[in-house]
């Protein structure tokens, strides 16, 4: 003979079992800490936001570059754009809305810097980074507060672009930089791809996988840190995949690159 309490619990066990979402439901006991793996959620809700995240980064590669080469003005003026609709989804959204609008608030000064940066002051690279990082005080307060993935978006980006500079640095391609920008148009994708050989030495290899390693454990351990963690873990994969793919069009095909 079964207890009555314990086949009630058995039977809500059994249920919770075949639909995990449940959990969601159930209310977070006041003061305490809820671990994160006592509230799974779908598939679909898990990846949706790391995905938009993911591209969101690759997006600057083929729509901004091009934009802000033909005008920048326009482009900049677009971040008004960005940063309204992040700001109405964060406000008036809800769940994964409202996360999504924070990312683009995150993005809109990620936008801003790569065209104050790429639109007036490309031929200077020493000033790529302390353009790009104009907003770290703004997004470190941000971290606190309920927009936390705007402020996560943006520092992992600009990691990722300090380390692909830092990268640039050691393999020898930074003053390169704006040589390929300078030139003619005929020779501009020689010397690009010239440039980009140049990451293919042995050194400039170790060197580049020393750093592409530490970033994957870096994203791996952000992973699990919630939403914002898994915000800035899929912001800074990205990059390494959008650096991947830059390396491969300028080896293969510069004018696909962006850059010229």
């Amino acid at each position: 003979m079964q207890v009555p309490g314990v086949s009630l619990y058995l039977a809500r066990v059994s249920t919770l079992e075949r639909s995990p979402e449940v959990v969601l439901a159930l209310p977070q006991p006041s003061g305490s800490t809820w671990p994160a793996r006592l509230a799974p959620v779908s598939r679909e809700r898990g990846w949706l936001l790391p995905l938009t995240v993911g591209l969101l980064v690759a997006l600057p590669v083929f729509l901004q570059a091009p934009w802000v080469r033909l005008h920048p003005a326009s482009a900049t003026a677009f971040t008004a754009v960005l940063l309204s609709a992040g700001l109405f989804l964060g406000w008036g959204g809800q769940g994964q809305w409202r996360e999504l609008g924070a990312v683009l608030v995150g993005f809109s000064g990620s936008w801003l810097a790569g065209c104050l940066f790429w639109g007036w002051l490309r031929l200077h690279p020493a000033w790529h980074l302390p353009v790009e990082a104009f907003a770290v005080p703004i997004a470190w307060a941000g971290l606190s507060t309920r927009w936390r993935s705007a402020g996560a978006f943006y520092l992992a980006s600009l990691l990722g672009t300090a380390c692909t500079d830092g990268a640039m640095l050691l393999t020898g391609v930074m003053p390169l930089w704006p040589e390929v920008l300078q030139a003619p148009v005929q020779q501009a994708p020689e010397l690009l791809r010239q440039a980009a050989a140049l990451v293919l030495q042995p050194l400039a290899l170790v060197e580049i996988a020393a750093i592409a390693t530490g970033l994957i454990l870096l994203g791996r351990r952000w992973w699990l840190r919630g939403t914002g963690g898994r915000v800035a873990a899929a912001a800074l994969i990205t990059t390494l995949a959008v650096d991947g793919l830059f390396l491969g069009a300028a080896l293969l095909s510069p004018h696909l690159s962006g850059l010229i």
